[in-house]
């Protein structure tokens, strides 16, 4: 512990600001699997058995087979499947179409903190990087011909820490965050493809 207060301490508060945004990335990506998990986004079995039903007509068994689940999709196509029986094609379609968006809203959450820390993370470490630099050269100037080009070194990669630890939170929060909306995005398809098989054959029928 006490190795790691003295690295934080060579980069300053820049490095120290950087390490606590290194926890909140690792705690939301955590947090992020934990809560798809919980909605069921990589769940499609249920809700693509339960439309296969509806489509040969068995409205009843569909519905059945997904009253215990609370899944999005499940969200979705429970929306769509009643407000066909209830509702005008349109007004069916538009009640779906609400349902769907507040689903994808559930699954995008803490998306926007992440976005936050890939960008911020590098700027905050080429800040560090710039403060840590100004630091150095002050101190070379300080000391005029009897400057060391050894302490002057030290004192650069010393300064290029912050932005290698900005860049070391901020890859793997980018990647995180591509990971999560290419999952947004087949969501999103999904409730499209689901949705229309129901409400069309609602229509046909």
């Amino acid at each position: 512990m006490t190795d790691i207060i003295a690295f934080l301490n060579i980069g300053g508060p820049a490095l120290w600001v950087i390490a606590g945004l290194s926890v909140i990335t690792l705690g939301l990506i955590l947090w992020k699997l934990w809560r798809l998990s919980l909605m069921g986004a990589w769940r499609r079995d249920a809700t693509e058995a339960a439309v296969n039903l509806w489509q040969r007509g068995q409205h009843d068994k569909a519905l059945s087979g997904l009253q215990s689940r609370n899944g999005l999709r499940a969200r979705v196509v429970k929306t769509a499947m009643n407000a066909s029986q209830s509702l005008t094609a349109e007004d069916a379609r538009d009640e779906t179409a609400r349902v769907a968006r507040g689903a994808l809203m559930d699954a995008g959450s803490g998306l926007r903190a992440l976005d936050l820390i890939a960008t911020i993370a590098p700027l905050i470490g080429l800040l560090g990087t710039v403060l840590g630099m100004i630091d150095a050269f002050q101190a070379l100037q300080d000391s005029g011909a009897r400057a060391d080009p050894s302490a002057l070194a030290g004192g650069i990669w010393e300064a290029l820490l912050t932005t290698a630890a900005g860049m070391a939170v901020a890859i793997p929060a980018s990647m995180a965050l591509s990971w999560f909306d290419s999952i947004n995005d087949q969501l999103a398809h999904d409730f499209d493809d689901l949705a229309t098989r129901i409400l069309s054959k609602s229509k046909q029928g």
